[in-house]
């Protein structure tokens, strides 16, 4: 016996029949316990215990979650289907949680094999030689994943595998024989999960190969028939644009999936907001305020419901994430050079703009008016819809007048915050709204509150921005404004 992970594993197939998990049981006794009856064993304990399924995957536990349950009690194959950034990509992986923390494995062979069941003829033919003296090893969870981002020129050999000459003289077996097979990914995944991402990109052939294998474990390789009977759960994505972009998933392997799950974009911005601090990466000490947190998720959402944006492609939930690294590194960058708190701002989100733009697919219309264009106007509806959630109800008639009058206002971008609110003490009312807003005495919380509510306004079309400028609407606004915008 070795000590592995604290616990004492065996190194033998003997040693192994002599724990209390293997007791009585015998070589080739027809009880195999399959991934399909692992996964489901350990996820039935867990909703026993009211454990939490799968970390770090937010805002689908009314939806995708419970059909995705229902799959794996149902011992079924699946697939997420769902636009780009839905955390495809995160569910699958986090299947590997429900499957045991290590299994025992034949060692010495590439294909990881049942050592009291092997399936591959290398694995049969040790377990012949050594007998109880079989060599064992023990794969952690981790490594029973495999997972592969489909492309049109993947080949069978990459996903099955392949005939090699060389080892087949070497070992004196027939090129048919499948002791002469360099195996591909889907073998080496065997008593594991196989992931698949962008099932449509792969090529019909592809496709059926893997059919092929699911529904009678045999494969076609170099015209020799190969049977494989693997022990593996087969998951996939794919996005709903591939099926007329790109490719389309071949009708029997569609078939043969168990269940087709539909994956969806956060339903609220306070979900999108939970689901961006988890993933933004954000050690450096950079304060996001509440309302620019919110402001930059509502940027996503904008984005997702604007005309000039490919509804088709989406809006991935990187966006907000992405931005949120890049205006943090902003609001750092300035406080290096200024030495004050790094708080971010509105002008840090307008910074992050190559945040945005390569985030999003255009449509003919947004493609005349240009990434930037269309990104600034994202973000302008973003901020009116923010404010108009926190602050519709506040009197800011005498600021706008101030601006109707012909004041116009820059906020400070350069020196400390308290300057920067210093100088905001000429637009009336501006101050102690952002004193409010802010919910806090930091001078660099109530700057960036500041510029929030100016950029509220500006969003609401009750001000004018240019660059950092703020001024009146302009006058066909303003005529809006009277009628139906009111």
């Amino acid at each position: 016996m070795t000590a592995v992970q604290g616990q004492v594993r065996a190194r033998t197939l003997g040693e192994l029949l002599q724990t209390p998990e293997y007791a009585g049981r015998t070589p080739f006794d027809g009880r195999a316990r399959l991934v399909h009856d692992e996964v489901r064993e350990n996820l039935t304990r867990k909703l026993k215990s009211g454990e939490e399924l799968f970390p770090g995957v937010i805002g689908y536990d009314e939806t995708v979650i419970p059909q995705l349950t229902n799959a794996l009690l149902a011992r079924q194959n699946f697939i997420l289907l769902g636009l780009r950034g839905q955390a495809k990509s995160r569910i699958l992986r986090a299947i590997t949680g429900l499957l045991d923390e290590v299994v025992p494995v034949i060692d010495g062979v590439d294909m990881p094999d049942d050592p009291l069941n092997p399936i591959g003829a290398e694995g049969r033919h040790l377990l012949e030689v050594h007998g109880m003296d079989l060599p064992i090893r023990w794969l952690p969870r981790d490594a029973r994943y495999v997972e592969k981002l489909a492309t049109p020129d993947v080949t069978v050999a990459d996903l099955i595998g392949d005939v090699d000459p060389i080892k087949a003289a070497r070992l004196g077996t027939s090129l048919g024989d499948t002791r002469s097979m360099h195996f591909g990914l889907l073998p080496r995944a065997n008593r594991g999960i196989f992931a698949v991402n962008e099932l449509a990109d792969l090529a019909p052939k592809v496709q059926v190969a893997l059919f092929n294998i699911l529904q009678e474990g045999d494969v076609q390789i170099k015209g020799y028939p190969i049977r494989l009977e693997l022990d593996v759960m087969l998951v996939f994505s794919a996005n709903p644009e591939d099926y007329t972009a790109r490719g389309k998933i071949v009708t029997p392997l569609k078939d043969r999936i168990g269940s087709e799950i539909r994956t969806h974009y956060p339903t609220d911005v306070r979900q999108g907001m939970e689901i961006t601090a988890q993933e933004a990466v954000r050690d450096t000490g950079v304060l996001v305020p509440d309302f620019m947190a919110e402001l930059i998720e509502e940027i996503a959402f904008q984005a997702r419901e604007d005309g000039r944006v490919d509804k088709m492609s989406g809006v991935s939930q990187r966006l907000p994430i992405s931005l949120m690294e890049v205006a943090s590194a902003n609001a750092e960058r300035r406080s290096l050079m200024q030495g004050d708190r790094p708080v971010v701002r509105v002008s840090d989100v307008y910074a992050g703009l190559p945040a945005i733009t390569g985030k999003m697919e255009l449509e003919y219309e947004g493609e005349l008016k240009g990434a930037d264009t269309v990104a600034r106007d994202v973000i302008r509806k973003a901020a009116g819809a923010v404010y108009a959630r926190h602050l519709a109800s506040a009197d800011t008639r005498d600021l706008e007048k101030w601006f109707e009058d012909g004041n116009v206002f820059r906020f400070p971008q350069a020196g400390d915050a308290a300057s920067a609110m210093k100088s905001t003490r000429q637009v009336p009312g501006l101050t102690d709204l952002a004193a409010t807003v802010a919910g806090s005495s930091d001078d660099a919380v109530r700057a960036a509150a500041a510029e929030f509510i100016l950029e509220g306004l500006y969003g609401r079309k009750k001000l004018s921005r240019a660059e950092e400028t703020y001024a009146a609407p302009e006058p066909e606004t303003r005529q809006q404004r009277g009628g139906r915008w009111n």
